[in-house]
């Protein structure tokens, strides 16, 4: 087990895993809010994704407030102070509000439904205390996306849930084919392994295979995303999807990802209208 020292936490490697620990039962960090919940008569429980810290709960006092009410938001970027007197602990949160993007969100119904759906699965997939920086960073540039980029959010959504199986020990080989080792012509990906599988050698069974969108394997959306077809990008979503829900399965079976199913009921009416829309013309 390793360690290294993180703005007075200690961080630990266990398995693989990066876990945070502070022993002086306080630390100050960014994290975006991704849920709460009312206790008692004047205070909310959250949840946030910390930069430093994973995931984290704790207490905030007044949170039903006038004043509170507006930074509370879920998707919005807070400053925390988290305090407990041990780490088992249900500590409590100090807030303050550093980027507030719920109201754009709010202005955006498709775009709120793919942020819920996001919060959400980091809601349910992220064991307290566990540090994956490089998903937040990208959690980041997903919501800030979502609020001022319609045209290219859909698939990085399909990109970012490819990057969160990758993080919860899901991650999908899409490097080379499963059977031949041919690293072009990738059709395919098996549901039991999570690699990709080329053209040819998917043909035989290709209806027990699952589909793979080619731009999954692409490094830029912004380029690209006028490319994509709407068809494409569901077919991508459908991919994460699967192994979503195989990770929830064994997991957090109790758990439902309705706001997921809320996203993708509003981008197949978005991409039905698109193409009944450019039949017409």
């Amino acid at each position: 087990m390793a360690a290294a020292v993180s703005g007075g936490a200690a961080i630990f490697v266990r398995n693989g895993r990066a876990i945070c620990y502070s022993p002086a039962m306080q630390w100050i960090d960014s994290g975006i809010l991704l849920s709460l919940r009312k206790h008692g008569e004047n205070s909310v429980i959250i949840h946030a994704f910390t930069r430093d810290h994973g995931r984290a709960a704790g207490l905030i006092r007044g949170g039903v407030g006038r004043r509170m009410r507006g930074i509370l938001q879920p998707g919005n970027e807070l400053r925390l102070t988290w305090r407990a007197r041990t780490a088992e602990q249900l500590g409590a949160f100090a807030a303050e509000a550093e980027i507030s993007r719920a109201g754009l969100l709010f202005d955006a119904p498709e775009a709120l439904s793919a942020a819920s759906s996001a919060l959400a699965l980091l809601d349910i997939a992220l064991p307290e205390q566990e540090v994956h920086r490089p998903l937040y960073e990208a959690t980041r540039l997903l919501l800030d996306a979502l609020a001022e980029d319609p045209d290219v959010w859909p698939l990085l959504v399909a990109r970012w849930e490819l990057g969160l199986l990758q993080e919860i020990g899901y991650g999908l080989d899409l490097s080379q084919c499963a059977a031949s080792g041919a690293t072009t012509d990738l059709a395919y990906v098996s549901p039991k392994s999570g690699r990709a599988v080329s053209r040819t050698a998917g043909a035989p069974y290709h209806d027990r295979l699952l589909p793979l969108p080619s731009f999954l394997m692409a490094t830029r959306a912004d380029t690209e995303a006028a490319e994509v077809t709407g068809a494409e990008i569901l077919g991508g979503l459908a991919l994460t999807g699967y192994f979503l829900g195989k990770f929830m399965a064994e997991h957090h079976p109790k758990a439902h990802l309705a706001a997921r199913g809320r996203m993708m009921a509003v981008l197949s009416r978005k991409y039905a209208a698109t193409e009944a829309t450019s039949g017409t013309d």
